[in-house]
């Protein structure tokens, strides 16, 4: 974290081919503002507010962290997901992973609070991963989701292990 207000991630050219300052870019699920650009190095810089770190698990980053980052979606453009606004409800802990065949269920447990917006076969993003929601554990405080093959190679969810903070929205 720079001391600044933000930090700089490293990107592949086609996430800041014609980016602006200004423009909005979802980090982990969570919508930041680009405050700087080096299209030399591939780089870009986004604003953190104290309440953003507050309410995500971006706090948790370390410098060589691999994150999920889209851009804002043109109104002329396909849809291929679930409407994800960038506004993180709160962050949860990975409590459970079991791999079924090539898929892997993820478990995460989340504040009672936010518990009573999660329903079973509902949307979720889990650090800016559209998924739907299979079960709801009410006891427990958790619920979880599985991810196909594909989606394991192209997100860092998987990567996590267990104890591990994640921002999730509900859709």
């Amino acid at each position: 974290m720079t001391d600044h207000g933000g930090f700089n991630l490293k990107s592949t050219p086609t996430v800041i081919e014609d980016f602006h300052l200004g423009d909005s870019i979802a980090v982990n699920g969570t919508c930041l503002t680009v405050t700087n650009i080096n299209t030399h190095l591939g780089e870009f810089t986004v604003g953190l507010a104290p309440e953003t770190l507050r309410k995500t698990s971006l706090s948790e980053l370390e410098p060589g962290s691999l994150v999920n980052s889209e851009r804002s979606i043109q109104p002329t453009g396909r849809m291929g997901g679930h409407f994800v606004q960038g506004h993180v409800d709160g962050t949860g802990e990975i409590v459970g992973k079991d791999v079924e065949g090539d898929s892997l269920w993820i478990k995460v447990k989340v504040d009672k609070s936010f518990l009573k917006y999660v329903v079973s076969k509902g949307f979720i993003a889990v650090d800016g991963t559209s998924l739907t929601v299979v079960n709801v554990f009410d006891e427990e405080l958790c619920f979880n989701f599985m991810l196909v093959a594909y989606t394991q190679q192209k997100v860092v969810i998987p990567s996590g292990e267990l104890g591990d903070g994640y921002s999730w929205q509900v859709c």
